[in-house]
């Protein structure tokens, strides 16, 4: 894999709950409202399962998503192609971390950080 290893590690606070936090990280439909910028495979499940694989695209650069843990309140996914590594995802009741590593050619701290912010800005609009 071409680029440089990266790492990334960001908590912030979010208005809502540990249900409609979890909602939005594992609901197809959600996923597309606030990852806008991101294509998502087409006839993904209603939601992200344990094994599940799929893909994503931003621009011409795609990435294979691979659901490897799915508890309560975390989220674990490997990622190859684009990115090698993987994404964890915890949450809580107002709170929301997200860490990130791997090797890659894409900005992933940049690309965490406007993710996060877009999830938060949809989760205060009441999704």
């Amino acid at each position: 894999m071409l680029g440089t290893f990266q790492q990334s590690h960001i908590r912030i606070e979010v208005a809502a709950s540990q249900k409609t936090i979890r909602e939005s990280l594992l609901h197809s439909d959600k996923l597309s409202k606030w990852l806008w910028h991101i294509k998502l495979s087409p006839g993904l499940p209603e939601q992200l399962h344990a094994g599940l694989t799929f893909t994503t695209s931003i621009g011409f650069i795609g990435i294979q998503h691979q659901v490897e843990i799915l508890q309560d309140n975390c989220l674990r996914i490997l990622l190859s192609q684009g990115i090698d590594g993987y994404h964890e995802w915890y949450w809580g009741e107002n709170w929301l971390q997200s860490r990130l590593e791997g090797i890659s050619l894409l900005p992933l701290n940049l690309a965490q950080t406007l993710s996060l912010l877009q999830l938060r800005q949809f989760l205060g609009n009441g999704e």
